[in-house]
């Protein structure tokens, strides 16, 4: 048992601070597959015994099909829609220098981390599908985390909870800029250094900047719940809930960027906003 022990802190060890077994993480990645969907039958399980419940003549109306329209729409409006073309119509007047088009693709949740410490799930898009690392993805209500590693059919997606995760924000009621993080638990978020004299009350929107080019603008991230002044400290305490349903959606969209240069933006209609979703592929900006 001993030898088992050492064995298995040094392959730990060894997978935590090099890359020596990442082609062994790709051979067996397959074979844990049917463990990570048999990790989400709990989850599955409650939400076939909460249909049940429901009469007979609403699970037959075709669920799949609408659920998927409705979380693709709750996407496009989380962007709204008029300020966009405002500020399409902006960038056009100051000689902007992209034209950024927002694309998704419906993906499922397939798997959790059984590590209570680390917030990954596994969606069933991977390479094959145009995935990348680096990109969003959403809900129907708000941000749910970021894509870290993707394999052929399938892909790890950290969650915004998840102590490890960062995004920067602002404050949809006066603008102000911030960085939220994850503090390991799926029902809050957490502002970082954020003075005392900051203009920010409970009930604020707080949605993606932008910034870094790593998210998309304008998605929801969460609401200001809590706000703990301790006149010892240098920052207050300000506690978020996600928009997203982080810990219970299953259905989500991967959010695609792709950037076009608006030297003939002319020939193009100022008040229509570009969108191309598809449930099977796509991309963006």
């Amino acid at each position: 048992m001993l030898i088992l022990a050492l064995t298995a802190l040094i392959l730990i060890a060894l997978d935590s601070f090099t890359g020596l077994l990442r082609p062994a993480h790709a051979w067996l990645e397959p074979l844990a597959q049917p463990f990570q969907w048999a990790s989400t039958l709990p989850m599955r399980w409650r939400e076939w015994n909460d249909e049940s419940l429901e009469s007979r003549a609403v699970i037959i109306a075709n669920n799949d099909k609408l659920e998927t329209e409705i979380l693709v729409y709750k996407a496009q409006l989380q962007r709204m829609a008029e300020l966009s073309a405002e500020n399409l119509q902006l960038k056009s007047l100051l000689n902007g220098a992209e034209l950024v088009k927002n694309s998704v693709i419906v993906a499922e949740l397939i798997g959790i981390s059984p590590d209570p410490f680390h917030h990954v799930i596994t969606i069933n898009r991977g390479a094959s599908d145009n995935i990348l690392e680096g990109l969003a993805v959403i809900d129907g209500e708000g941000l749910m985390g970021q894509v870290i590693e993707v394999f052929e059919q399938h892909s790890r997606v950290l969650l915004i909870t998840d102590s490890r995760h960062a995004l920067p924000i602002y404050n949809l009621r006066n603008n102000v800029r911030g960085i939220i993080e994850g503090s390991g638990d799926f029902q809050r978020l957490r502002l970082r250094h954020v003075s005392p004299t900051q203009d920010i009350q409970i009930g604020d929107t707080l949605l993606s900047s932008g910034l870094g080019q790593r998210f998309p603008s304008g998605y929801p991230v969460g609401t200001v719940s809590a706000i703990n002044k301790d006149p010892g400290q240098a920052f207050i305490e300000v506690s978020v809930t996600p928009a997203a349903k982080v810990d219970r959606s299953l259905r989500l969209l991967v959010v695609f960027s792709t950037v076009e240069a608006l030297d003939n933006y002319s020939q193009t209609k100022s008040t229509s906003i570009p969108k191309n979703v598809d449930s099977s592929n796509a991309e963006e900006e």
